[in-house]
């Protein structure tokens, strides 16, 4: 019989069980088809956004290291959800260890913590390019985008790093079974019995803080672009400008719509199925990785051309 100490529940159940897609079960092999196909978009298009920037030193320009920053969390970002989610629903390989859990849970909420970071990022070197384009390379230079790179790391692991620290105080006397493809905070803070008063308001400061405050960020540097860009001259003028920042928008809105919807749904979607805001979140962390290098491969020149390049060299087209 299971004990209600946190160390016998470790030894007696070490293992959580991801249920997968709940009510959906019958037809969750073919759900894991879209989702699979989505993953591979997202490993082959940002390992390509990142050889390209690599190899191309014209490319060594503080939009495209950002780039390769974004291209490089989406890696890791869908790398810790969808090999598990997959298993799940293809393989019913449905248990999942109480540590591996834990890690799961921290890289991707700490990696889509430095997504919203480096989003960030690539607004203020929009502000930049656009408000200041003599300064640019001045403002923006190796060494500060490196510093730059390093505190959305660091905030990312500092923030989060809390989440497996505070679930290890908690009590889980009744069910392990996870509602959810893979191990997602709330999801795990709801199984325990335990008071979880302090990892549901340090899950929301965070949530509110990390997006909060970027939303905030960006908002202001592209008021600030809009209010530069009007005072141009020339139709033709503000178009060029404003056509730099497509690619970014759309990667914004990208990110934080789904993400927004999912984080709402969870805490206040009462009414909303289980299983669409399953989908929801599962699909929040697989679209933008997959989407990313698609929307900066068509929509920036230097990009789109150094890829056509790399694959006609190979004879692929």
């Amino acid at each position: 019989m299971m004990t209600f100490s946190n160390s016998s529940w470790r030894l007696l159940q070490p293992s959580f069980f991801l249920m997968g897609i709940p009510g959906l079960e019958e037809s969750q092999h073919w759900i894991a088809l879209p989702l699979c196909v989505l993953y591979v978009l997202a490993v082959m298009g940002n390992v390509t956004v990142i050889f390209i920037i690599w190899t191309d030193s014209s490319l060594h320009q503080p939009m495209y290291l950002f780039l390769a920053m974004l291209s490089g969390i989406d890696l890791v970002l869908a790398s810790s959800t969808a090999p598990k989610a997959l298993a799940v629903l293809l393989a019913h390989a449905h248990e999942i260890g109480y540590t591996f859990c834990l890690i799961q849970m921290f890289f991707i909420h700490a990696f889509s913590s430095m997504e919203s970071g480096v989003l960030v990022a690539m607004a203020l070197d929009r502000y930049v390019a656009i408000c200041h384009p003599l300064h640019h390379s001045t403002i923006l230079r190796p060494g500060i985008i490196g510093r730059i790179g390093m505190a959305v790391l660091v905030r990312g692991l500092v923030l989060l790093l809390p989440f497996p620290i505070l679930l290890q105080r908690l009590l889980f006397c009744r069910a392990t079974i996870i509602g959810h493809a893979y191990c997602e905070h709330m999801a795990v803070v709801k199984l325990a019995c335990s008071e979880t008063t302090v990892n549901r308001a340090y899950g929301l400061a965070v949530a509110l803080l990390v997006v909060g405050l970027d939303v905030v960020a960006i908002g202001i540097s592209y008021a600030l672009i809009l209010q530069t860009v009007l005072k141009v001259p020339g139709g033709e003028a503000r178009l060029k400008a404003f056509s730099t920042c497509g690619s970014h928008i759309c990667v914004i809105l990208i990110f934080y719509v789904p993400g927004m919807f999912s984080f709402l749904t969870h805490r206040f979607g009462h009414h909303v199925p289980h299983h669409v805001h399953v989908l929801l979140a599962t699909l929040y962390l697989l679209v933008p990785p997959a989407l990313n290098p698609l929307v900066y491969g068509v929509k920036t020149r230097q990009i789109r051309q150094r890829v056509l390049r790399v694959f006609s060299l190979k004879g692929l087209i």
